[in-house]
Formats: structure tokens, sequence, C-alpha cells
């Protein structure tokens, strides 16, 4: 099977269309935005977008979810600007989407299709690939019947949206199901793979820190600022789908695992919810969620509440081992370089409280990794160790992999109070005993 194509042979002339339907509750900032939203997915997937257009309606027809009237409008429209391809902002039963094909003798494509085909298209390892074919065949199994016969022409589609000769009428759901078992299957030793890195990590008492946020806040951005790792970041929805993990060394002889994962939408289809569970896995099994939220944003409020959404959404699916209770969480305000009005009003702490910086001019970031700090000693161990004063290996080491709160003579030994890990505790008891022993 085939993952992908180029998009860049061919840019497709579209027309998007936002149903507005009479007693949804959104104010009109929030219409617009995600009319903009949707229309920058559009765009995202590689078209021209020729035009943008609202249609309210009072109530959805369940053959065509638009009326007549506006079928018959649209219609006209479609062939005056000679679209190939209309993407409707609104969940499309396979009748529906059929309907309106057959109507406007076009492709048509809703919201689910569009944002399966974007991260089709993005997915840049063999683990996101399979994710990815896996909602876009689950989505797609229920639309194989199709009338195609009034197209002139056989159109290649876009990636998994493949066009009707390659995917739609040739592909039976046999196939189609068969192949869904072989990827839950692959899946499956992806998730148990990850589960025994995260169990290593956690003997190695390394604590795992997930970066979660609306698309497009600056998470793959702020995620090149703390660990220098070069992952790709652009100004763009969905520019990061794969899951990538990098350590970050803390003062103080810290370690964290940081995690870098796919971007929140609105309405995130659960086709793509269900397919990328190794990779949200990570998420809702992390030590320490980081909510990067986007200040410079209009909608930061509302977006942030469609993360949350998401994130309880998760957890409800009983994926975490153990139970269901959420990580602890600190907010990281971003782009104050283009909000500079937020920095005043953030007041770093732990556990659900705020920290505001840029990770494209780096002001904030020591903020960020003191919390971080502060956190990790929060689950430390406190102690007193009595170190001989000539053992100057030891003490170094105390004081690269642990905090030394105060240090005193005691005759011939330095008395030392530490805040560490148990296995850092662990091992220099054992380096001392060792000392001991070879005396």
């Amino acid at each position: 099977m085939s993952h992908s194509v180029d998009l860049q042979e061919k840019r497709d002339a579209v027309i998007s269309v936002h149903p507005e339907i009479s007693g949804k509750a959104a104010g009109e900032s929030a219409r617009a935005a995600r009319a903009a939203e949707f229309d920058r997915l559009v765009i995202a997937s590689d078209c021209d977008l020729l035009d943008s257009v609202v249609v309210p309606i009072r109530k959805v027809r369940s053959a065509t979810l638009l009326g007549t009237g506006q079928m018959e409008q649209m219609k006209h429209h479609v062939q005056a600007c000679e679209a190939a391809v209309v993407f409707v902002d609104h969940p499309l039963s396979p009748v529906q989407q059929r309907n309106l094909e057959k109507a406007w003798e076009t492709k048509v494509v809703d919201r689910t299709g569009l944002i399966i085909e974007i991260f089709a298209a993005r997915a840049r390892t063999s683990e996101g690939a399979m994710q990815v074919e896996l909602a876009s065949l689950n989505y797609q199994i229920s639309r194989l019947v199709r009338s195609w016969t009034h197209l002139e022409r056989q159109r290649g589609g876009f990636g998994f949206l493949g066009g009707p000769g390659e995917r739609q009428q040739e592909l039976d759901k046999r196939m189609i199901r068969n192949r869904i078992r072989q990827i839950e299957q692959d899946l499956v030793g992806v998730r148990r793979m990850r589960s025994t890195q995260r169990a290593g990590r956690r003997r190695k008492e390394i604590p795992t820190v997930a970066l979660v946020g609306y698309t497009n806040a600056g998470k793959s951005t702020l995620f090149n600022r703390l660990t220098q790792a070069g992952v790709f970041a652009a100004d763009q929805l969905f520019a990061t789908l794969d899951p990538t993990m990098r350590k970050v060394e803390l003062t103080g002889g810290h370690a964290l695992m940081l995690s870098d994962t796919v971007g929140f939408v609105q309405e995130l289809p659960h086709e793509l919810v269900e397919a990328f569970r190794a990779t949200l896995e990570e998420v809702v099994e992390a030590d320490l969620i980081v909510h990067v939220r986007d200040a410079s944003d209009e909608q930061v409020i509302e977006q942030g509440k469609v993360v949350d959404d998401t994130l309880h959404m998760i957890m409800s699916e009983g994926w975490v081992e153990g139970g269901s209770e959420m990580p602890p969480k600190i907010e990281v305000w971003n782009k104050t370089d283009l909000a500079p009005q937020v920095v005043s009003r953030i007041n770093p702490g732990i556990d659900g409280s705020k920290v505001a910086l840029s990770a494209v001019t780096g002001t904030g970031v020591d903020d960020l990794l003191g919390l971080l700090r502060d956190w990790l000693e929060s689950h430390m161990s406190q102690t007193e160790l009595r170190i001989p004063i000539s053992d100057g290996r030891a003490m170094a080491w105390c004081h690269a992999n642990g905090r030394v709160l105060e240090q005193q003579h005691d005759g011939e030994d330095m008395l030392l109070t530490v805040r560490m890990s148990q296995a850092s505790l662990g091992r220099i008891r054992s380096m001392l005993e060792e000392k001991h022993v070879g005396s």
C-alpha cells in the first residue's frame, strides 16, 4: 500500500463550506475563529483555496446536511469556480458525502477526512504512518460504495483519501479489515515497546515530562529550545505528528525525559484519537504535563479548554496503567514576544500554575527550567551524609547529582545535608561503603 503521494505535483482549486447550524451555542468571534482555522487546515493540505462560504442551516437534512436551495446555489458556485474539491467544516455521514458529491459533481471531503489527510502528509516515521493509515482505513471502510461514474476523470486524490480508482472502488472491505487487524497488531507491539521503555526510565528514576497543547502553540520550538534537538518546527497546523523524546539535563545533576507530541484541535476525530493511542499514551503516562499555550491567540482560553477536554477524554479511555489520575500540570504561556502584556499576569509555581516565556527569544525559559527543577526536587529525599574531607570525589559527586543544602565540618569528616533521588542516594552510599571497605 502506498502511504503518501507528492502533494506538490498538483495543487487543487478548492472551496471551503462552513455550515452554521441554528441553535448551536457559539459566539460570533468563536465561529469566525473556527472558520479561519478550518481554512488554514485546507491551505495546509496544499490546496488553492478559491473561496470560503458560510452557510446558515436552520434544519439539518439527514441525506444532504444542506437544504435544497443551498445545494443548488453551491452547485452553481462550484461549477463557476471549477473547484476540484469542496471541503465541508462538519462531520458528514457516508450518505451525506455521497449525495453532495452527486449533486455538485465533485469530490467532497469533511472535517475528519481533511485532518486525516493532513496527518497522512505529515507523518515522518513508520509508527506515525501506521497510526494515520489505521485512522484512514477506519474512516474509509463505511465509505467504499460510491457512484463516481458522473466524473469525467479518475482523480488520484491526496494520500490516503485517494481517488475512486485506487481506494473507493477497487479495495473491498475484507482487504481493508485485514489491513486494519495487521496494523492494530503492529501498534500493540509499539505500545508494548513504549511501556518497556517507560518501565526502564522509572527504574533509573528518570521522570518523563510531556509537552501538550493546541496545534501551532509552539511546542516544537520550545522542545528545541530546551533540548537543542533540531525537531521540525513551523508556523503551520500539525507541524509535528511523530513523538520525539530527548533527555534534558538540569542544574543540580537532575535529568528528565521531555516528550513532544501531536497538537490538539477542535473536534479531533475519534479515529485519530484511537489510532494515535501509542503516541497519546506517552502523555497520560507522563509524570508531569507541560501545557503550552499561545498567549498571542485571541482564542487562547477556548483552545486551552479543547486541550483539557481532550486530555480528560484520553484519560477516560482507560489507557493508563494502574488508574486514571491526571498527572500534575504546568501551564506555559508561550509567544510572549508577540503578547508582552501577558508576562505581568503570570506567576511561576507548581501543579497547575503558569509561567510566561518566548520559545523563540528564550525569555522566561529559565523560569520554566527552575519550575521543572523544583518539581523534581519535590519528589526527592533529603538526608544527611558523612563524607571524609579527603574524599573529594564523593563530595563532587554529591554536588553534581543532587542539591547540597548545608555542609559543616565535623572533625575529619564533612556533614552534608543533601536532596537527591533514591537512585542517587543509593549510588553515593554504595560509593562510601566501598571506600570504607577498601580502607
